[in-house]
């Protein structure tokens, strides 16, 4: 890299350290500072309704989520089609607790961050023991793997009573150091949390890719026996993939617990995996910025199809079943036109426009 780390330009670079930085330049470092501010200060200059307080948090709910997809089947291509039952895990984790302790016990409303961390470790263990087949398995009989686990915990939380049959279960509001988090502020003080567990777990993830464990995933994904004859482990590596993917997940679900203040069966179904797997797809598989594109490609697309449904469901009332339509049409479409003609992700789109505006004005 050029000796100024302000206008360098180009991929020259003398040393490991210096390719292995986070940020490659000062201006990118700069622009991240920026951003991060702008993202904490903006709910304090703008006054924004609940409705879209609550998609925002949800958004980046879905980043937590994605980035343990990510790492699963970007990262490592070990494809899983189950990952909403790993959230699930993280979710009726502290359900769990609520229909043992009572929905206000104090280790959910004053021990919230243990409890989130321990709904990630439940999620890690649950993640490394499906991740049991992946020894065995590959590709289409993995999916299937993981398929029967997202059927299983639809089954389980269906019928078992502990579980109140899939009904909601109720998790008490939280206490912060100014005291019980109340109506009002609830949405903007689990977007500040929510957004800092997303910058804390976006750096382990980058750091993760820089070190020998997240090599590893690289080149298991690329070829499993030429990794094992350069001295990795690929069946180790697999489950510790699914056991990092359960992880990102649990402390997802457990977001989402404590945002909709109850756990309910309809969050956790085959249809939010999909939606994940396409969240992950239309970001950018292999890549981390992927991992912010997708959740809001996604989740602003149903937003804005939602609105058109209602406004066709209104005016032309003989055709609602079409409006109905709209919602599963738009994100089947979506996923069909980006595998076709983008299957590098959004993310591509800022490689790109990256890739210009760090060679201008030169070429090489």
């Amino acid at each position: 890299m050029s000796e100024n780390r302000w206008l360098a330009t180009g991929n020259f670079f003398t040393s490991y350290k210096a390719e292995q930085r986070i940020f490659l330049t000062h201006t990118d470092r700069l622009v991240f500072v920026c951003f991060l501010i702008l993202t904490f200060v903006w709910p304090l200059i703008f006054e924004v309704s609940s409705k879209y307080m609550l998609v925002i948090d949800s958004i980046l709910i879905a980043i937590v989520a994605v980035y343990g997809l990510n790492l699963l089947t970007g990262f490592a291509g070990l494809i899983s089609i189950g990952h909403a039952a790993f959230v699930g895990v993280g979710a009726y984790t502290l359900a769990s607790f609520s229909r043992v302790l009572g929905s206000d016990h104090v280790l959910l409303t004053h021990c919230w961050p243990l409890m989130i961390v321990l709904a990630g470790c439940v999620g890690a263990v649950f993640g490394a023991v499906v991740g049991l087949p992946s020894l065995r398995l590959k590709h289409l009989y993995l999916v299937i793997a993981t398929l029967s686990f997202q059927m299983i915990f639809q089954w389980i939380i269906n019928f078992m009573r502990f579980f109140n049959q899939g009904q909601t279960i109720a998790i008490g509001r939280v206490f912060w150091f100014t005291g019980k988090v109340g109506r009002q502020e609830h949405y903007i003080f689990w977007y500040y949390v929510c957004l800092v567990i997303v910058v804390i777990l976006g750096f382990a993830v980058r750091n993760l890719l820089r070190s020998k464990h997240g090599r590893c995933l690289v080149a298991v994904r690329d070829n499993d026996r030429a990794a094992d004859a350069m001295g990795m482990h690929p069946g180790f590596t697999k489950v510790y993939a699914f056991a990092l993917s359960g992880f990102f997940a649990g402390i997802a679900g457990a977001l989402h617990a404590y945002l909709w203040r109850g756990v309910g069966f309809e969050s956790f179904t085959l249809h939010h995996s999909i939606s994940y797997l396409a969240m992950a797809i239309v970001g950018g598989l292999g890549t981390l910025m992927g991992t912010f594109f997708g959740p809001v490609a996604i989740l602003m697309l149903e937003l804005q199809v939602e609105h058109i449904a209602e406004l066709v469901g209104h005016y032309i009332t003989a055709i609602g079943d079409v409006a109905t339509a709209f919602r599963p049409l738009s994100f089947g479409l979506v996923i069909v036109l980006f595998l076709m003609f983008e299957p590098r992700g959004i993310a591509n789109w800022w490689r790109i426009t990256r890739s210009y505006f760090k060679l201008w004005p030169f070429r090489y």
